[in-house]
């Protein structure tokens, strides 16, 4: 173990305290929009804001990776997101929110990249998933402890902003100073979403529909508890109970879908998603009976992701990781954009329960494409075989082959016309042809 996360360990730390930032900031943002007036649609758009710079980062930030290496880029980052946290109690206006929310995203997608890359670029075929398992488990925990420190000063108070902005700096430190040495700068993949689709249409609906749900639960699920009368503490309390329930279901449901189907399992769970999250929205529970609730929908949604993009990478080649990774990441983020709009103006329409009403209706629409596509291919007689597991958008592991392909109607018809057609007569053999008289005027042949 030592040896295998040796050389990622300050970068794994340099995580933790950038995730536990972000966890404080998005549920410190929502929490304080309320408490400030701002209407359930403008604080879907301050989610769907910090998605939208999520995919401009994903097109645009790769060429700073490579113009100035990873370390650079992560620190020059990082750096925006300490600007943009403080500046947020010093403008509390919607629209400039916005702007800061964007600026945000956009650094995030380019310090994923950098995070990402570097983990891979760190392992091997033989210790990637470990690495990439170490890495979810360091994401969930720092997402949950900083969630958590919502409980420590008000929300109305200055604290809280400059928490998540000292967290912000302290990721900077380990990795900065580490001792491992940044990988080789990385080269701009062409993102060609049609290809993708074709190679793994699952993986690539997938995952737009979990970036709907996903997006919308993280951007307005602190609003949710404090609609069905939680504090500010329950509503962190909520949250940190689904992310929890997520972290653990991620080892048995990779395990299992390791020796299955994967969209049988992603099938699966979305049944049970789409009834927990009915469940969420018509229940009127107080936190205990919302936190058990929120366990089993988080058990259950959370690990959607990661099992649509292993159906990604089961279908594509090892030298196409990046591409296929900056797909989904694209995809995911442009479904966050769109959920968390949708689901505020639901929640402004019919109540908070209209958020887990929204993510039931997506996770049944994904369902149902799933068993469409999962009856095609039994159809068409093509057999997957066993992959290995994935803890993240940018593993690279060995694409599954199919075989017993179906024929064509074309090629069968041809294949028809040939067996039925009349074989071709062979041409007649040439006579022979008497040999030419000796000049010489010896031997049988008389001379002329």
């Amino acid at each position: 173990m030592a040896q295998t996360l040796g050389p990622v360990a300050a970068l794994l730390l340099g995580v933790f305290f950038l995730v536990a930032g972000s966890g404080l900031q998005n549920t410190l943002l929502p929490l304080r929009g309320a408490f400030e007036g701002f209407s359930a649609i403008n604080l879907g758009i301050l989610g769907s804001s910090y998605y939208l710079g999520f995919v401009v980062g994903c097109l645009a930030v790769p060429h700073l990776v490579r113009r100035t290496g990873h370390i650079r880029a992560f620190a020059a980052l990082t750096s925006g997101v300490v600007a943009a946290m403080m500046a947020h109690p010093l403008f509390i206006e919607p629209f400039t929110w916005f702007a800061l929310r964007t600026i945000t995203g956009f650094c995030f997608a380019g310090l994923y990249l950098v995070i990402e890359s570097w983990l891979n670029d760190r392992a091997t075929n033989q210790t990637r998933g470990f690495v990439m398992s170490a890495y979810v488990i360091v994401d969930y925990a720092a997402l949950t402890a900083g969630q958590m420190m919502i409980t420590l000063y008000p929300v109305r108070a200055f604290d809280l902003f400059a928490i998540a902005a000292i967290l912000f700096s302290l990721a900077v430190l380990p990795v900065a100073i580490g001792s491992s040495t940044q990988p080789a700068p990385i080269e701009t993949a062409r993102i060609r979403l049609p290809r993708l689709f074709r190679a793994a249409p699952v993986a690539m609906v997938g995952c737009f529909a979990i970036g709907l749900t996903n997006g919308s639960l993280w951007s307005l699920g602190p609003i949710f508890g404090i609609g069905r009368g939680m504090t500010s503490d329950g509503a962190a309390t909520f949250m940190s109970a689904v992310v929890v329930a997520g972290a653990f279901a991620q080892w048995p449901i990779g395990y299992l879908s390791d020796r299955m189907d994967r969209r049988r399992i992603l099938a699966a769970l979305l049944v049970g998603a789409a009834l927990a999250g009915l469940a969420l929205g018509a229940l009127p529970f107080g936190l205990l009976g919302l936190s058990l609730l929120g366990m089993v929908y988080g058990a259950l949604s959370l690990p959607a992701y990661s099992l649509a993009a292993a159906h990604a990478y089961d279908r594509t080649a090892p030298s196409e990781a990046v591409e296929t990774a900056a797909g989904l990441l694209l995809l995911y983020g442009l479904g966050s954009v769109v959920g968390p709009a949708l689901a505020a103006f639901g929640m402004q329409l019919y109540g908070p329960g209209a958020l887990f009403f929204f993510t039931a209706g997506a996770y049944g629409l994904l369902l149902l494409f799933v068993l469409w596509r999962i009856l095609l291919r039994e159809r068409g007689r093509q057999v997957d075989t066993r992959s290995e597991p994935i803890a993240s958008a940018a593993t690279g592991t060995v694409p599954r082959q199919e075989i017993e392909r179906p024929e064509v109607p074309l090629a069968r018809l041809r294949r028809w016309r040939r067996a039925t057609s009349p074989a071709p007569e062979k041409p007649a053999a040439p006579k022979a042809v008497p040999p030419a008289p000796d000049d010489s005027g010896s031997g049988d042949m008389p001379t002329t």
